[in-house]
């Protein structure tokens, strides 16, 4: 029996794997599963063995006293939409290492388009409420329902519950049909109680379970349960796990975020709870799964208003060039940037929004949800 550590290296737990990450076959995706073991071992993966394919290496982090490893390699064939990476040395039981990945088998080309920080428009439907008769009256949602019209393009609002003298129990149930009957390209979901900075940043259970159900149930009474979704943007991105559980226990599958790493100090922002690995991973991938909590987290790929309008076709070439980050595009921008009113404004923010659309739409890209299908692909 050979002992020691087993590490693999290539893919990482959690990861999300399409057609790019192997070769697509009649019978699944094979792809390559590489490991670190000690160099005397014999090494099979889910049955199949494994070839030395560099070393001996010497490793101070792996096993004791830095011993001698090899670099292993061999393919494996992912069949279902989840599969289990057993690592075994020598055949041992006691030797080994088991991850989980997941295979994104209808993968296309797709984005989604969110908008967060709202609760603006809805004041405005309120106030005006024996005025409109229509949500599209309102300038902001007539805006969207062009840009659906025009790019098919379809539209997630992360919504705050309140801002100065408004919150959402005072926006109207008159226009309930209205939302329900346009709830193929729209939804609401959470962001959070208020637009103040990192609001979760050290939230309990209670804390995030109760803001999400106030805001989650004021959007089923004014717009209908149709219009909710499982995944949504928490503001500011940074929340305690405690925090992210309520949210699973709560319906929410997954979050989206930036997933950097902050200059100064090197610690992940706008991450939720995540460390610096699973960061950096994001960072360089459209999606990845924590599977001991059983939540996933899509990378947001262009934050629109923080691009210039001359920089924003060049910045969607550079995505849609890495194979890692192109399959699915994450697009956002906030509604501040909208209102002329507000020192935040910026002048050509529906300039931005066409053209990120119009190019989407021209490079084949489908206006997903990721409640639908397997993340917006087909099942």
């Amino acid at each position: 029996m050979c002992g020691g550590f087993i590490k693999i290296a290539q893919p990482v737990d959690g990861a999300i794997l399409n057609r790019h990450d192997g070769k697509q076959r009649s019978d699944g995706l094979e792809v390559e599963v590489r490991l670190i073991a000690p160099r005397k071992s014999g090494i099979t993966v889910n049955g199949v063995e494994a070839e030395v394919v560099r070393g001996p290496m010497r490793f101070y982090s792996y096993g004791p006293k830095g011993g001698l490893y090899n670099e292993f390699s061999c393919n494996i064939i992912l069949k279902e939409l989840e599969t289990r990476i057993v690592a075994c040395a020598d055949n041992s039981r006691t030797s080994s290492t088991v991850i989980t990945v997941l295979w994104d088998e209808n993968s296309i080309r797709r984005y989604r388009f969110s908008v967060d920080n709202n609760i603006l428009f809805l004041k405005d439907l309120a106030v005006n409420a024996r005025k409109y008769n229509s949500i599209f009256e309102n300038d902001y949602m007539n805006f969207w329902r062009q840009i659906h019209q025009e790019y098919g393009t379809r539209i997630q609002f992360n919504i705050y519950y309140q801002t100065e003298e408004f919150n959402l129990s005072q926006v109207p149930s008159k226009y309930k049909s209205e939302w329900e009957e346009n709830s193929n390209w729209l939804r609401l979901t959470f962001h959070a109680l208020h637009g103040e900075p990192k609001p979760y940043i050290n939230a309990s259970y209670r804390d995030m379970e109760r803001d999400f159900r106030l805001v989650s149930g004021e959007i089923e009474r004014f717009a209908g349960k149709s219009l909710l979704s499982t995944f949504t943007t928490v503001h500011w991105g940074e929340t305690t796990l405690e925090a992210c559980r309520a949210l699973r226990d709560n319906g929410i599958k997954g979050l989206v975020g930036y997933f950097t790493v902050d200059p100064e100090n090197g610690k992940p922002t706008v991450s939720y709870y995540l460390g610096e690995e699973e960061t950096k991973y994001l960072r360089e991938h459209d999606y990845w799964k924590d599977t001991r909590e059983d939540l996933i987290f899509i990378k947001h790929d262009l934050v629109i208003n923080d691009v210039d309008l001359e920089d924003i076709i060049p910045a969607l070439n550079s995505i849609a060039s890495d194979p890692h980050q192109s399959e699915v595009m994450e697009v956002m921008v906030h509604e501040e940037y909208f209102r002329p009113e507000l020192h935040s404004y910026e002048a050509d923010i529906k300039e931005r929004v066409e053209i990120t659309t119009e190019w989407l739409t021209k490079n084949g890209y489908k206006s997903v949800f990721y409640d639908e299908g397997f993340l917006g692909s087909p099942q």
